[in-house]
């Protein structure tokens, strides 16, 4: 692993994570969640994608692992795909 693959590093790229939510209120419920983290600070949410998938943005390394046991309190997974979004 490396420090790309494990954080969210500070900039206007952000990392990309797949969820298995669907529904918009729940999606804004983990979009919540994800926010009082500290260091978050834009979430977006892409429903043109299936499975949908959201972007998170920071002002400071924070860790991919955070980011999921956050998204798990909703019950649902934020899956990071790749380093940097195509």
């Amino acid at each position: 692993m490396s420090l790309l693959s494990e954080n969210v590093i500070p900039g206007n790229h952000g990392k990309v994570f797949s969820t298995n939510a669907a529904e918009k209120k729940d999606l804004d419920r983990i979009k919540k969640r994800l926010l009082e983290l500290d260091g978050i600070k834009d979430v977006k949410v892409n429903f043109n994608i299936y499975p949908i998938e959201i972007t998170v943005h920071t002002s400071k390394l924070v860790s991919v692992e955070n980011i999921e046991n956050k998204v798990k309190i909703t019950g649902y997974h934020a899956i990071p795909k790749g380093i940097f979004p195509l």
